[in-house]
């Protein structure tokens, strides 16, 4: 069987050049060199990272005339790479991130080429000083960032995505514009029959952050979590999901202004469209409990 063909796609808004041109680098001394690359500007024009930094494989720039948020930027990429048709992995990067380790890819391709229904692989985010928040392990509780397994969610920092599964569940919900798109996008792919795995030994480097410094924070995070189990729960789960999670706001959010964000947010979840509804089948919800994570909290 012929070796998995890889691609590294990157969005970014153009604000953090030097840390771009640090991630491609750590892209380039990889000891497997990506098949293509993508670099989107969302919203934003990009320099011509190609002949300054010697990409290897093909290089595509993209840029877009408006931001779409992280999800729309990386559907770009990903329509962009799937209209090519000759990748088979997409590994995506956030655009202040680094590669420490040079050999990522190669392992990236080695865990796929192993088991053939492995849709996702999260990589395991730490700091300069190697810390991982809690909040990046996708496990409940005060797990192990070092453990590694079959887990029910992923990180949009770093991970991997296999084109088969793409064509199955769909791309990144962009309407979501930013919060909760991984969790919508790990859900369609487990009730597809596909494994997400993280895999702590890929590294990616990534400053130590607060979700909570996007402006938009509070508003769309309950927003699109009312629209993530409008979407995807069986109808009995939603209110008990919902009730956790306002539950979990009040007693963590100790700002006044953030609790009538994140309220707003919420009825406006209430009243708009969610998109398509396609809840998952209940034989999903028990093997994403099993895993350690129902899909209520």
């Amino acid at each position: 069987m012929s070796e998995l063909r890889i691609a590294v796609a990157v969005v970014t808004m153009g604000n953090r050049p030097a840390e771009v041109d640090a991630l491609l680098e750590s892209v380039a001394k990889q000891d497997v060199a990506p098949d293509r690359i993508v670099v989107v500007g969302n919203g934003c024009p990009l320099p011509e990272f190609a002949e300054r930094l010697a990409l290897p494989g093909e290089f595509t720039p993209i840029e877009l005339d408006e931001n779409l948020g992280c999800p729309g930027g990386r559907n770009a990429a990903l329509e962009r790479l799937c209209a090519f048709g000759d990748v088979d992995v997409v590994v995506e990067l956030d655009d202040d991130g680094l590669l420490v380790d040079a050999d990522v890819l190669r392992r990236v391709r080695d865990l796929y080429a192993a088991d053939d229904r492995l849709g996702i692989v999260g990589f395991r985010i730490a700091d300069e000083h190697g810390e991982t928040q809690q909040r990046h392990v996708p496990r409940i509780g005060k797990s192990d960032p070092l453990r590694g397994g079959y887990v029910t969610g992923f990180l949009g920092g770093g991970h991997a995505l296999r084109t088969a599964m793409l064509a199955r569940t769909g791309n990144w919900p962009a309407e979501f514009f930013f919060a909760h798109e991984e969790t919508d996008l790990a859900w369609r792919a487990a009730d597809a029959g596909w494994r997400i795995l993280y895999a702590p030994e890929l590294l990616l480097q990534h400053p130590k952050t607060s979700p909570a410094r996007h402006a938009i924070y509070y508003r769309v995070n309950a927003r699109n979590r009312v629209w993530l189990t409008r979407r995807r729960l069986p109808l009995p789960l939603i209110p008990v999901h919902l009730g956790i999670w306002m539950l979990l706001t009040l007693a963590r959010t100790r700002s006044l202004g953030g609790l009538r964000a994140w309220f707003g947010g919420f009825l406006e979840g209430l009243r708009e469209s969610a998109g398509e509804r396609r809840p998952m089948r209940w034989r999903t919800v028990w093997q994403l409990s099993r895993l350690g994570r129902p899909p209520v909290i």
